[in-house]
């Protein structure tokens, strides 16, 4: 392959990585880019989960085995078996060179010659050769050699590319590896970007207090999940919870135990907001929280409000929670918008909170709440209105 080819797959590679918008869509990006640079058939993309030492293969592309996915849920393996990504890479920094890449075949073992150890200038004698469980998975899955890429991101191994080629097709060679390791530095760069980018969205979507989604989030989701219920009827269903004596708290004994009983109720929160499969916690400001559920049935929902009451009611400090529940599975009237369903959860809430109820108030099974929520402009416009409306005599 001439330097000027290699040159364009090298800013395809990166233009490719630039233009995803999510981490998978990078994986899938390097994984490609690197497997069409190489003129391979198979790529794979692998982080190293010090934690649990073990290989964690992120993306799977090309023509990929039976058993092999794209974006595997639990595809590791055990760094021992790969020890090059951590005792092999730091002795080749150790002793001031960089880390490179390195072919492997079928036949795996000291054997490979130049595209085992040889070019990589390890000592010979060692008792375990690299290179005996990538044999062994290369023949398992039909594939005749592999170029291994180490992939370092801010100056430490953060995982691997690698690229094979079929049984009987021409093997790697060591100019192929130098170039793997080119691409390598690409990857890592692009990542980089990624998990950059990743952080900023984290960061416009999260509360920094909880770790709970954010307004935004909230928002983005119940236009999508009203969406899909005007598309199939998916049930959509809104908790709107107003933690009781916050301000009490913060007067008496201080915001930062004030900042702990939020953080202690958005914990809560979240436990009890899992027993919704796939349901958004978040907390919208000040003392006020929600859960967004798409799909269980209302039942189901007013249950898990329940038991938010309940274990908010068992917080220390805390004067338990005035707690609103509005979804399409009762009967609310027309839901066109993620602004009707806010209101009705609101203006249940408000009725919970002027009742000074224990319990959650569920539009559609309280006959005032539908009312209050559809009253004329000038007794509820909007969200937080009710907060600062006259309970009824």
């Amino acid at each position: 392959m001439g330097e000027d080819v290699r040159l364009r797959a090298v800013v395809e590679l990166a233009q490719a990585m630039a233009a995803a918008h999510t981490p998978r869509e990078c994986w899938r990006a390097a994984a490609l880019g690197a497997c069409e640079a190489l003129g391979g058939t198979f790529a794979a993309l692998s982080v190293w989960q010090r934690d649990l030492g073990r290989l964690k293969v992120l993306v799977n592309a090309g023509a990929r085995a039976p058993d092999e996915e794209e974006f595997p849920d639990s595809e590791t393996y055990p760094v021992h078996q790969f020890s090059e990504i951590t005792e092999f890479l730091h002795e080749r920094w150790a002793g001031g060179g960089e880390p490179n890449a390195w072919v492997e075949t079928a036949e795996g073992g000291p054997e490979s010659g130049e595209r085992g150890y040889g070019h990589l200038g390890v000592p010979p004698g060692r008792a375990e050769p690299r290179g005996w469980g990538r044999a062994a998975a290369l023949r398992r899955r039909g594939r005749g050699c592999c170029v291994v890429a180490p992939i370092v991101l801010h100056g430490r191994a953060w995982g691997e590319l690698y690229v094979a080629r079929p049984a009987g097709a021409l093997p790697f060679g060591r100019d192929d590896a130098d170039f793997a390791a080119v691409l390598a530095s690409v990857v890592a760069a692009g990542i980089a970007q990624t998990e950059r980018l990743e952080e900023v969205r984290k960061l416009a979507f999260t509360d920094p207090l909880t770790g709970l989604a954010n307004r935004r989030a909230v928002d983005t989701r119940l236009d999508e999940a009203v969406e899909r219920f005007l598309a199939d009827g998916s049930v959509v269903s809104l908790v709107v919870c107003d933690l009781n004596g916050l301000k009490h708290v913060n007067d008496t004994h201080g915001h930062a135990v004030g900042d702990r009983l939020l953080e202690r109720f958005g914990s809560v929160l979240s436990c009890s907001g899992a027993r919704l499969p796939g349901a958004l916690a978040a907390r919208l400001g000040g003392d006020e929280f929600c859960l967004v559920s798409v799909g269980p049935e209302s039942d189901e929902v007013v249950a898990v409000a329940e038991e938010l009451c309940v274990r908010a009611g068992d917080l220390e400090f805390g004067e338990g929670v005035a707690c609103g529940v509005a979804s399409t599975g009762d009967p609310i009237g027309p839901v066109r918008s993620a602004r009707r369903l806010f209101r009705l959860a609101d203006a249940a809430q408000y009725r919970a909170k002027a009742a000074r109820s224990e319990k959650p108030v569920v539009a559609g099974r309280d006959g005032s709440v539908v009312r209050l929520a559809d009253a004329p402009p000038t007794a509820a416009r909007d969200r937080r209105r009710f907060r600062d409306a006259r309970p009824e005599a």
